[in-house]
């Protein structure tokens, strides 16, 4: 039988140790997120519909996110034991300089509408926890506003080949003088994906106040105090404004961009120059031939090119043939440490972050972005720990299966189906 007692005074008071309140509210809110989900869910509390469906849609159907998002779930780590790693280093060497971690912040568009410090928020929290922040064409703070806001990190450009190309050579000659180290040629833009969502949310640059609007800001007047009372949101970088996205990014973008155009490019830029929307391995070839410092495997977050291939599934056949000759980076789909480890163990040298940066963003403006990297670090740190590598050189593709869900035709049943259709007869 359990003998009972009247507890002890003393044992009690030991019990009795409240943890002092926290008075803030946005680091109240942003000390409950163990997660980036945990911080989506918080943004899409106090984000408007449009700006947060925004970020997280992609193309038509959005398939190609949710394949990209799968694929990392699908995998299987296999950890080491008793290989003694009290401490693991997860510093890294890309495109000729440091990251104190093994991915940087990629380039998104619009970043004062999810929240309105942007990209200096981005910037700062970069520059602060040592990995690179990634400027976009259609971001909305100066390349001399994020030089500004992270002074002595690194600073990335990423650049659209426009109708007018006087207007993408000045803006690389402008990210050079202010000492930004690396360009990323996107190549994945020559029109305008159909982003359903935005078309269904009537989302313009900038907002529109309609009826739907304003009955949405109700519970969120934060965010619109923020966008009433700061600067005017608008591209730092280009002068139009006005449209939805895909009519912007249509009046702007170029289908006849080519590789003359990449020549043209690195003839002006005089640091690394990387390719960004590579989705084959042919093409991954053919750039290695040309000389480029890297590519980035990456089918625009799944907003272009919907159905297009998983750049995850796609990245052990590129290192395989061209990893040798240049750095293969990746992006797409990413939302924890673990998908960042498993990447690098199958060959990638670096990985981006998008989505998950602008989750924090929106939850928490510049210390959200930093609870993103620490989120991020921490699940890089433990992951390595429970796979006993003490670097990020150790993790290699014994430590990760990629399991199969997305089958490929068996190419003979392929080359069938292909002769079959020619020999239909065509219709008048």
């Amino acid at each position: 039988m359990v003998q009972r007692q009247l507890p002890k005074p003393r044992e009690l008071a030991e019990l009795m140790k409240f943890k002092t309140p926290t008075l803030n509210p946005t680091d109240r809110r942003l000390e409950k997120a163990l997660t980036i989900g945990d911080l989506r869910a918080i943004a899409k509390r106090r984000t408007p519909k449009a700006p947060f469906d925004y970020t997280e849609g992609s193309a038509e159907a959005e398939i190609s996110l949710a394949r990209a998002r799968q694929a990392f779930l699908d995998i299987e780590f296999h950890p080491s034991i008793l290989r003694n790693v009290p401490e693991v280093d997860t510093s890294r060497e890309v495109l000729g300089g440091p990251s104190a971690l093994p991915f940087g912040i990629a380039p998104t568009g619009f970043t004062r509408m999810m929240q309105t410090e942007g990209e200096e928020a981005g910037a700062g929290a970069a520059g602060a926890a040592g990995i690179p922040f990634t400027l976009s064409t259609l971001g909305t703070t100066s390349i001399e506003g994020v030089k500004a806001a992270n002074p002595n990190g690194r600073n990335w450009f990423q650049l659209y080949v426009m109708k007018q190309r006087e207007i993408s050579y000045g803006l690389a000659e402008r990210a050079a003088a202010a000492g930004f180290d690396t360009l990323f040629f996107t190549v994945d833009t020559p029109v305008a994906g159909a982003r359903l969502r935005d078309k269904r949310n009537g989302f313009s640059i900038p907002p529109q106040l309609t009826l739907g609007t304003v009955v949405n800001a109700i519970p969120r007047p934060a965010w619109w105090i923020n966008f009433l009372t700061t600067p005017k949101l608008e591209f730092a970088s280009l002068s139009s404004t006005g449209g939805t996205v895909g009519e912007l990014l249509d009046s702007a973008m170029d289908p006849t961009i080519s590789f003359d155009d990449l020549d043209v490019i690195r003839g002006i830029w005089p640091g690394k120059i990387v390719v960004k929307g590579v989705q084959t391995v042919e093409d991954a070839k053919l750039l290695a031939d040309r000389g480029v410092d890297g590519v980035v495997l990456s089918n625009h977050g799944g907003r272009q090119l919907d159905r297009a291939p998983v750049p995850f599934l796609l990245l052990p056949d590129v290192v395989r043939e061209v990893g040798s000759d240049m750095e293969v980076h990746v992006d797409t789909g990413i939302m924890s440490g673990a998908d960042i480890v498993a990447s690098i163990a199958l060959g990638a040298r670096f990985t981006l972050v998008g989505r998950a940066y602008l989750y924090g963003l929106m939850a928490g403006g510049r210390r959200g972005v930093d609870k993103t990297i620490e989120i991020l670090r921490n699940e890089i740190v433990r992951t390595m720990k429970l796979l006993e590598v003490a670097t990020l050189d150790e993790l290699t593709p014994k430590h990760v299966t990629q399991l199969t869900r997305l089958v490929p035709v068996a190419r003979p049943v392929a080359a069938a189906a292909e002769q079959a259709a020619d020999r239909m007869p065509t219709r008048v």
